[in-house]
Parts: C-alpha cells; sequence; structure tokens
C-alpha cells in the first residue's frame, strides 16, 4: 500500500504518533502498548521513563488505544492487536521518513542550501564562459572538479546534520529536548 502525501502528513501531524512510529523503529517493530505508552509520556513530559506518574501514563494509554492507534492502523502504518495489547510496525511505516525535514526555528531549508551551490557552480561556469579574469584560466576539468566537490561537500554536510533528524534513531525523537 502506498501513502497518500495528505494522509501522511495528518498522522506525522500529531506528536503521540510521530513518537510511537520513533519508539518501533528505534526498540524494534513490536511493543506492549504499556511500554510504549510510558516511553510517549516520557517523552512528552521531558522525562526518564522510570518518572512516569500512573496518570500520565493512562491518559497517553488511552489516547494510543482509543484514538491514535486506530488512526495508523487505517492507513496500514501499524497492526494494533488489542487483544494481545500489542502494538507492530509495518513496512509501510519505512517510508514516512521521507516526508520529514525537520526544520527548526530561523533555519533553512537543505533545498535551499542545494540551490546556492548549484548558483554557485552555475556562476563559475558562466564567469569561465565569459572569460572572467579570476576563471579565464580554469579548464573543463576543472570545472568539473570543482562541480563535484562542491556537491559532495553539500551532502556531507547535510548527512552529518540530519543524521539525528530521523523517526527511530537512536535517543529520544527529534524534536525532544537531548
Amino acid at each position: 500500500m502506498s501513502l497518500a502525501r495528505d494522509d501522511v502528513y495528518e498522522v506525522l501531524s500529531n506528536r503521540r504518533r510521530r513518537f510511537v512510529i520513533h519508539y518501533l523503529q528505534r526498540n524494534g517493530p513490536r511493543a506492549a502498548l504499556g511500554t510504549l505508552a510510558e516511553h510517549v509520556a516520557a517523552w512528552e513530559d521531558g522525562i526518564d521513563v522510570e518518572a512516569v506518574g500512573s496518570a500520565a501514563r493512562k491518559n497517553v494509554y488511552t489516547s494510543l488505544q482509543q484514538f491514535h492507534l486506530p488512526k495508523m492502523e487505517k492507513l496500514d502504518l501499524v497492526i494494533f492487536h488489542q487483544r494481545d495489547g500489542e502494538v507492530e510496525l509495518t513496512d509501510v511505516a519505512a517510508d514516512v521518513d521521507l516526508y520529514l525535514e525537520v526544520v527548526e526555528g530561523h533555519d533553512v531549508p537543505w533545498s535551499l542550501y542545494y540551490l546556492g551551490v548549484g548558483a554557485l557552480a552555475g556562476g563559475v561556469m558562466l564567469g569561465h564562459a565569459l572569460d572572467l579574469p579570476l576563471l579565464v584560466g580554469l579548464g573543463d576539468v576543472d570545472l568539473a572538479v570543482f562541480t563535484v566537490i562542491a556537491i559532495a561537500t553539500m551532502a556531507l554536510i547535510h548527512t552529518y546534520y540530519t543524521r539525528g533528524m530521523r523517526l527511530g534513531t537512536d535517543g529520544p525523537p527529534p524534536e525532544v529536548e537531548r
């Protein structure tokens, strides 16, 4: 099953559902609802799992059981075994990372950085074609090497900065303060 873009954004618009996906991707595709509720409550309150009170756990447990997990199951992101009290991540859920580019505060989306690198490379090539003094001595191989290095450098920087912004990575979900 392929997810419709609007459905993915609807599911990801809720923090509890993002936390569910993060927990299951990080800790294995299957978990007890109680364990899941404890971790989600801990992340929401910014506390250790051991410090989660019964009221907070029950609140999260009930909302997951009655609202969030059925919604996620309808989209085939999870299988909710109500009788067993277990939640299982489906293969479809792996595709949701494609929709997540966490841009916080006044940060600029990565697509604009790549656009800048493309404009820089294009400007260097145009300057070379127009025989501008600084670029006239470059050969075609030099231009190609410059372009490849610029793109590869940007990709390495992008990979470095976004490694912790994916659901299912080590630690708490990306939006929880570390």
